[in-house]
């Protein structure tokens, strides 16, 4: 149950309210904001609350027990300090929201935070954006633990792959050379490589607006004079500049033989290739198959 200050429950008990809600937004990079649904400037708890022009939330679900309630913000690009860029760049994902209920006309004094939450999914339509308030009780739905599956469930060059990523071009630096579509670029400034060398690899992004974003490589044509073209997975949120320095790393397509003959690291494989399948395991004994309790994939 929230506990409201003296004052503000008494000005809550009154037949006539001045209240507005305000959120303060801390990003995993530490920049922290303030909003309001309020039309004029609030400062409380040590956080100026900017005004956003058709910034407003809608209810809030509840639930007892462990149930995710959840809401939604909406507003327009017209606060300096949300732009589109950094919507597009994820700056906000996962960001924490302290979500304060205030009497606009004491600010200072008459303030009570009713729920802390995290971003979401984030979505833009035109000139406006609407993001997921998610409660922490979300997190509670994760998968964890592990399942048995034929193919790896590492992450390649982690701790439990342990695959050296700095040996044989694994991992290689260059600069952003064009923009050819929202899903594909070149890169300069690589080794002569193979087509396909980066395909199921990522790319980083070093420099530039879209600094940290790690995106999936679809498919990767042959380094010739040092120049790729790269397919993505997504397409760019936001189109980089030329020069930009980026990070490509190979890829793995978590199979067994790929790590055996391609990486030598099958001691490390983190799946199951020999798990007979559900279609294998309920099939009827023929003679065109063995029940011997052998290896099934070599």
């Amino acid at each position: 149950m929230k506990r409201l200050s003296q004052a503000l429950a008494a000005h809550v008990a009154t037949a006539e309210t001045t209240l507005c809600r305000a959120w303060r937004v801390t990003c995993r990079d530490g920049f922290r904001l303030g909003l309001t649904e309020h039309d004029q400037v609030l400062v409380f708890a040590g956080t100026r609350f900017e005004p956003g022009t058709g910034f407003a939330a809608t209810e809030a679900s509840s639930a007892s027990g462990l149930a995710a309630p959840g809401a939604d913000v909406r507003g327009g690009f017209s606060s300096a300090l949300i732009t589109e860029a950094d919507l597009a760049a994820g700056r906000y994902d996962g960001a924490r929201v302290e979500c304060f209920l205030v009497n606009w006309q004491a600010a200072d004094e008459q303030h009570a935070l009713v729920t802390v939450q995290e971003i979401g999914e984030v979505s833009r339509a035109g000139p406006g954006f609407s993001a997921e308030l998610r409660s922490f009780a979300h997190r509670l739905q994760q998968p964890e633990g592990r399942i048995y599956n034929r193919r790896c469930d590492a992450d390649l060059g982690d701790a439990r792959c342990g695959v050296a990523m700095g040996v044989a071009n694994r991992r290689v630096a260059g600069v952003v050379a064009g923009v050819l579509s929202a899903d594909r670029l070149t890169v300069s400034g690589l080794p002569d490589l193979a087509e396909g060398h980066f395909r199921l690899g990522h790319l980083r992004f070093d420099a530039g607006r879209l600094l940290g974003q790690r995106l999936a490589i679809e498919e990767s044509g042959a380094a010739m004079g040092g120049l790729v073209t790269l397919r993505l997975w997504l397409p760019l949120e936001a189109r980089p500049t030329v020069g930009d320095a980026v990070t490509l790393t190979v890829g793995c397509d978590k199979s067994f033989a790929t790590c055996r003959e391609k990486f030598g690291n099958p001691l490390n494989f983190r799946g199951f290739p020999h798990v007979p399948g559900s279609d294998f395991a309920y099939s009827y004994v023929s003679g065109d198959s063995t029940h011997d309790g052998g290896v099934l994939y070599r």
